[in-house]
């Protein structure tokens, strides 16, 4: 199943959302029902300042804790017992009358009344019953029924001055909050401590954590609708430009390599585009060399093929007679044909960069000196002088001598043909840093700013001073340049002190 990006996106970012809600939720429950439990342990012991006053004042008038009961059970139920007598004391206690301010001007009535006999007192009212200690009743469950949780009472504990058990409770391992007991000299005498109900012991912390669960809902709600708002936003923000970028990779898989993208932007997408772009430019390029290649290759095949059938086409006429001079004529015909296919096989294995180069450490420089002495008879024909420098230090690169000896060849093959008569050449070699550089340099005519950069393209010819009768394909160099790039080198052009052209071979140097 297909599924688009901006379902993805949705998906994600709603994913992420709800992740963060619900560790929120968790979070903030457990926090809020951790210090509402605190809070109403505090409020708790507050109300206990009258008990812890109490006990003080037993602990002076027996000069100790003697006046516990001794028994496990009376000391358990002590603390109740003395809440209830605390809170009888406090609702039997006399409220004082309130005496009526008299006008002045009954001052001496007020003073016949008082020479009476005063009432007797009224007697105290009879004590009341005890009150029942509090309760607190939890949520009811879901079968509906109430949970009692212990009252207060039931969850003091009191101690002594090292933290030893006196009365109450009796400790366990529920969480408590101690309160000091200190007498008049202000050292503690002892502590009272209240235990944390089992369950939220404080309705308001139940209402309060219903209100923030359902707010935090809403805004889960709120958010999914802001998520899927921005992921649609998100998804349109990246779908147009990957769907121009499809639709452009199309019209490139079927040839119009002219396609380019434009999209203006500065991210990763426009990263994308500019490659595109790049890739699209290549192979335009390619295709372009590739056409003009073809369109080169079967004008060069047919010139010397069209001779080459005049001629025999002549013979057969009659108009020609098959003599020695036709025959040769032919013959240079066929040789010619035969070296520009050696050229075009040559060029297409440097261009596939065929594993077949045999490299080994060469001397290039003694190699560049052999194949100078090979080419001394055909210089000295053409009316040239060879001028070799000294050998440099080292030489030595790793190399197919076979392929280098045709790179050399083809370089003073093309200073044969193209320097004037009464020239000169010049072979020179110098280490630089961790590459060879051998150039060569020939004699005039020079050749025009721009045709240097053109020098290694393939049939490329400069008119001026080259034609097909004594020149090339225009395949030696492109060849030569080929050749030293798959070795790892440089061939570069440029004009030569003597008035020419200089070629500066570069490779590196082999390694010790």
């Amino acid at each position: 199943m297909r599924i688009s990006i901006g379902h993805r996106l949705f998906a994600s970012v709603l994913l992420a959302i709800l992740a963060v809600a619900a560790s929120a939720i968790a979070l903030m429950r457990q926090n809020v029902a951790d210090s509402f439990g605190e809070y109403a342990l505090n409020i708790e012991l507050d109300r206990l300042d009258e008990l812890s006053g109490a006990l003080a004042r037993h602990y002076r008038e027996h000069a100790g804790w003697s006046f516990l009961p001794a028994d496990a059970a009376g000391r358990r139920h002590w603390i109740a017992h003395e809440l209830g007598r605390l809170q009888q004391q406090r609702l039997a206690a006399p409220v004082a009358p309130v005496q009526p301010v008299a006008p002045a001007g009954a001052a001496a009535g007020m003073a016949d009344l008082a020479a009476a006999p005063a009432a007797p007192p009224v007697p105290p009212a009879p004590p009341l019953p005890p009150l029942p200690p509090p309760r607190i009743v939890a949520d009811a469950p879901a079968s509906g029924e109430g949970v009692e949780q212990p009252a207060l009472p039931a969850r003091i504990t009191l101690l002594d001055s090292a933290g030893a058990y006196l009365a109450g409770r009796p400790p366990g391992a529920a969480p408590a909050a101690r309160r000091r007991i200190g007498d008049a000299a202000g050292g503690p005498i002892g502590y009272l401590a209240v235990s944390r109900a089992q369950r939220p012991s404080d309705a308001l912390a139940s209402v309060f954590l219903q209100q923030l669960s359902e707010s935090l809902l809403a805004i889960v709600g709120a958010s999914m609708v802001l998520s899927a708002a921005a992921a649609m936003l998100l998804a349109a923000h990246f779908r147009k430009p990957i769907g121009r970028l499809a639709t452009a990779a199309r019209e490139l898989a079927k040839g119009r390599y002219e396609v380019r993208l434009g999209l203006g932007r500065s991210d990763e997408l426009g990263d994308l585009a500019h490659s595109f772009n790049q890739l699209a430019h290549q192979l335009e390029s390619a295709e372009v060399s590739r056409r003009q290649w073809v369109a080169d290759t079967s004008h060069e095949l047919r010139t010397p093929l069209s001779v080459l059938r005049a001629q025999l086409e002549a013979i057969e006429d009659g108009v020609r007679t098959a003599s020695p001079e036709a025959v040769a004529a032919m013959l240079r015909q066929a040789l010619s044909l035969n070296k520009l296919i050696d050229e075009l096989y040559a060029l297409a294995r440097a261009d596939l960069g065929e594993p077949s180069y045999q490299r080994a450490a060469t001397d290039l420089w003694q190699l560049a000196c052999e194949q100078a002495a090979a080419f001394e008879h055909k210089l000295g024909a053409a009316g040239l002088r060879l001028d070799a420098g000294a050998a440099p230090l080292d030489a030595v690169v790793m190399a197919d001598p076979e392929r280098m000896r045709q790179l050399f060849a083809n370089l003073f093959e093309n200073c044969v043909r193209y320097t004037a008569p009464g020239g000169s050449v010049s072979l020179r070699a110098h280490a630089d840093g961790a590459r060879l550089c051998i150039t060569l340099d020939d004699s005039a005519p020079a050749v025009p700013d721009e045709a240097l950069a053109r020098l290694s393209e393939r049939f490329y010819r400069v008119e001026a001073s080259r034609s097909r009768e004594h020149g090339g394909a225009g395949l030696g160099l492109a060849l030569c340049r080929r050749i030293a790039e798959a070795h790892g080198g440089e061939l570069a052009f440029s004009h030569s002190a003597l008035g020419g052209l200089r070629v500066l071979l570069s490779l590196p140097l082999a390694k010790p």
